[in-house]
């Protein structure tokens, strides 16, 4: 089959490759410049920040052999770094019982490793679906191009992007488009911040309360970081609901305020940039692993499934997502 992607992060990743080696014919679009989604890592001029997912965990063994296999080829690496929970600049022990994983030499390199050998079109945004007898064709816009273009047909088309997203390809689905909309991402703004010299804080990862932040990061802890003393800051989705739309320099000045706060720390950074994630979590899972129209040949997978885990929003979540979805269409 010919078969279309929308979202080159992880979950619509996980979905190619599968299909690919079952022989279909796959190609993903995806808007941004690179692979990997909110498994984002930004370069700046003092190093490299993971300023979406900070890190990930296994729960189920399907997963869990992943990892294993991702390990084997030096694609990831456990992250010791110490964690702590923090309130005021005051430290408790958080739980070190689950291990946590990160790809070197930053989060996007996963994404970039899974790319390799598909066919991803990046720059292109798919602004709509077209019924082509019982195929697909895709509406393309791009920055190259003038004016959009179409591409195809498709058998099938999979979208692996958040339900927002994912809503306006969807208004012939009814039914998809109704579930759609029962489902709400959280939104994050996030923090990066460089520093001359260390900051001597005597842990490297910390969830924080009574803060507008609510999770804060030393990136340079991280195996095969580059050298120097990079924090990432999160704030809670709370706050950020509430900041959605305020100037992001706004937001750096408040959030900066909040870390020396929670920290303790007085030293100011050489480097400061925030980021909002729009879509950046799931309130509430959809509690199954996927969406797929066979007669359609139309389907969903993402984060926002729960695939039978606790919760959502990880990258064990897409990946079983975009895997499950995969092995739908191939039935």
């Amino acid at each position: 089959m010919q078969i279309a992607i929308v979202g080159a992060g992880i979950a619509g990743l996980t979905a190619a490759r599968q299909l690919q080696s079952q022989g279909h014919h796959v190609t993903i679009y995806e808007k941004s410049s690179g692979v990997s989604g909110r498994m984002s890592t930004r370069q700046t001029e003092v190093g490299g920040f993971d300023h979406g997912a900070q890190y990930f965990t296994a729960s189920s063994d399907r997963f869990k052999k992943e990892i294993a296999d991702w390990s084997k080829v030096g694609w990831v690496v456990p992250w010791e770094g110490k964690l702590v929970k923090l309130d005021a600049a005051i430290t408790t022990p958080a739980d070190r019982s689950r291990k946590r994983y990160v790809p070197t030499p930053g989060m996007s390199s996963l994404g970039k490793q899974l790319a390799h050998g598909l066919d991803v079109r990046t720059e292109q945004q798919v602004m709509a679906l077209e019924p082509f007898d019982k195929q697909w064709l895709l509406l393309i816009k791009s920055d190259m191009v003038a004016v959009p273009a179409s591409a195809g047909p498709f058998d099938a088309v999979i979208i692996a992007t958040p339900p927002e997203q994912a809503a306006p390809l969807l208004t012939g689905h009814s039914e998809f488009s109704k579930i759609l909309n029962s489902i709400h991402m959280e939104p994050c703004w996030t923090l990066m911040l460089g520093f001359q010299n260390a900051l001597n804080l005597n842990y490297d990862g910390a969830w924080i309360a009574n803060s507008r932040l609510g999770w804060i990061s030393r990136d340079t802890s991280k195996p095969d970081h580059r050298a120097g003393e990079r924090w990432v800051c999160h704030a809670t989705a709370a706050w950020s609901k509430k900041h959605l739309e305020e100037d992001p320099d706004r937001i750096k000045e408040k959030l900066s305020k909040a870390f020396h706060e929670a920290t303790g720390s007085p030293i100011q950074a050489v480097h400061a940039v925030a980021h909002r994630w729009r879509y950046s979590e799931a309130c509430q899972p959809l509690a199954q692993a996927n969406l797929w129209d066979a007669k359609k040949g139309l389907g969903l997978c993402g984060d926002w499934f729960a695939v039978g885990l606790e919760g959502g929003g990880r990258v064990e979540n897409a990946f079983l997502s975009g895997l499950a979805l995969a092995k739908e269409v191939s039935a």
